[in-house]
């Protein structure tokens, strides 16, 4: 039996690189570095909810493409199989699928991954979504059952929370949407509590505890690249 290796995977750690053949020929995960991805993967083809997605993603590609991100799906079909299913999409909706669709027919990428369904009954890929940042760190893990389709604005959210969260090392609060304020970094010493705690009302940052405040990200610099990787190594 082939063996699980999602416990090997968490947010964090570098995505696993791999060689795959797809709808748009050959590719490697590190070739898209530089860029983020959103490597998705489905139960199979030629099924109602993933033809679903399919459209969905197809639909909004133009809104991941403005985010620098790049979609890749991935099931345990065959190329030929991948191939008759976007045509079959074609045909009925008139959308062209623009992005990879990976051939995992021996389950290599799944099982590298922890897509495979656990309990081998069916070989098939569950409904997983990793999103990988431009270094090819994992940024998020997202699992979905097999009867629910994925939202795709929740995914796009998703995306604009941490390139906000990179772009000024700030986090976002339940529910946040993009142009909503955002949560100013927390003090990490008792020195900095005891700043925070006697500042005086501010119009540019709202505090309801000295650990909970908000500020209007549009008013902030962003910071750049090595000042994030300096504050994801202290953390």
């Amino acid at each position: 039996m082939i063996s699980n290796n999602r416990e090997c995977l968490s947010i964090g750690r570098i995505a696993p690189d791999f060689t795959a053949i797809t709808t748009q020929g050959v590719i490697t995960l590190s070739q898209y570095t530089g860029k983020w991805v959103l490597l998705f993967s489905h139960p199979g083809d030629f099924t109602p909810v993933c033809t679903s997605e399919f459209i969905a993603f197809t639909e909004l590609s133009p809104e991941f493409e403005s985010r620098n991100v790049q979609l890749l799906g991935i099931s345990i079909d065959s190329n030929p199989a991948h191939l008759a299913w976007l045509y079959n999409i074609q045909q009925f909706t008139g959308m062209e699928v623009p992005f990879p669709l990976i051939a995992d027919r021996d389950a290599e990428v799944s099982v590298l991954y922890g897509m495979v369904n656990p309990d081998r009954i069916y070989e098939e890929s569950v409904r997983d979504v990793f999103i990988i940042d431009p270094t090819r760190r994992i940024r998020s893990i997202l699992a979905y059952p097999a009867t629910n389709g994925r939202n795709m604005y929740e995914l796009l959210r998703l995306i604009d929370a941490l390139q906000t969260t990179d772009r000024y090392m700030v986090s976002t609060p339940a529910n946040w949407m993009p142009g909503q304020p955002v949560i100013v970094p927390p003090p990490y010493t008792y020195e900095g509590l005891l700043e925070r705690a006697s500042m005086p009302p501010s119009p540019d940052m709202a505090c309801l505890q000295w650990y909970y405040c908000f500020e209007d990200y549009s008013d902030l610099v962003p910071v750049t690249p090595d000042a994030v990787a300096s504050e994801e190594d202290s953390q």
